[in-house]
């Protein structure tokens, strides 16, 4: 499949936003239930390294969000990668992640981080081959439709920054 990965701009909402929905179908995506508009949106992520593929259309996204807003952690972010249903087992999920990786440290950020379903194996390894570790079992961390559900905690440590 061929696609190119270009910045993440508010023209692309309405794609970004059909993607998002599509993740919160499979109830191994994500714990929200609803797609926030684009103003709550924008503010849930940072807003350097927002990726998305395209080709004639968007074909998935990536962003960061921060996970503290205390100064000693500006270094790590948690990573956010969705793929159109469409596209999902060609590639654009990992390319986008690494382009994330990439983008991410060239603006400083030495070690990303994944929460991840356990029952979503397909993002597990993609994250696991691109450098990411299990760190973390999280048991019960939250409820889906009332659900008590799991998740595992993936971290990758940056080769380049913050190894002084």
């Amino acid at each position: 499949m061929n696609f190119k990965i270009i910045p993440l701009l508010e023209n692309h909402w309405p794609e970004v936003r059909l993607i998002y929905l599509q993740g919160i179908a499979t109830k191994n995506a994500t714990f929200e239930t609803e797609c926030p508009n684009w103003e709550i949106w924008d503010h849930k992520f940072l807003p350097i390294c927002r990726l998305v593929a395209v080709n004639e259309q968007v074909l998935g996204w990536a962003t960061l969000s921060a996970t503290s807003a205390r100064q000693v952690y500006r270094g790590v972010a948690e990573v956010t990668v969705y793929v159109h249903e469409n596209a999902r087992g060609k590639s654009v999920g990992r390319k986008l992640l690494e382009k994330l990786i990439d983008e991410s440290e060239k603006n400083g950020f030495w070690s990303l981080q994944a929460g991840i379903f356990p029952e979503n194996i397909a993002s597990i390894k993609i994250h696991e081959s691109l450098g990411f570790r299990e760190v973390g079992y999280r048991e019960k961390i939250a409820r889906l439709d009332g659900i008590w559900r799991n998740t595992l905690l993936l971290e990758r440590r940056s080769r380049i920054v913050g190894i002084e």
